[in-house]
């Protein structure tokens, strides 16, 4: 009975260290990559990515997009709208349930 409750207890606290070192190797392995330096491809991958960013804000669309681009996704855009009801594409739809008539017969 004592043995019994002795492997029982073993097994809690087992699992609860097993839990808490899963935790912190998780947690050092994010601080060690945010820590360790980039090497130069993954730095200019992230460089150009940021700066694809801001000027995409500053221009407030895409970048480096030409007349054609703009026609190709305006003519997108307004077969969009025709094949889902004219509304604004940029919100979800409100959709509008009518609730049921139910009928009850007499038994």
């Amino acid at each position: 009975m004592i043995l019994h409750q002795i492997l029982r207890l073993s097994s809690i606290f087992r699992s609860a260290i097993s839990i808490q070192l899963r935790r912190n190797i998780g947690f050092s392995a994010i601080v060690f990559n945010k820590t360790k330096e980039l090497d130069p491809v993954q730095k200019l991958f992230l460089d150009k990515i940021r700066e694809y960013n801001t000027k995409s804000k500053q221009a407030g669309g895409p970048v480096d997009a030409g007349p054609e681009f703009q026609k190709d996704m305006n003519e997108s855009l307004a077969r969009l709208q025709r094949a889902y009801g004219e509304g604004d594409l940029t919100k979800f739809p409100e959709f509008k349930f009518e609730e049921p008539n139910f009928e009850e017969t007499p038994k």
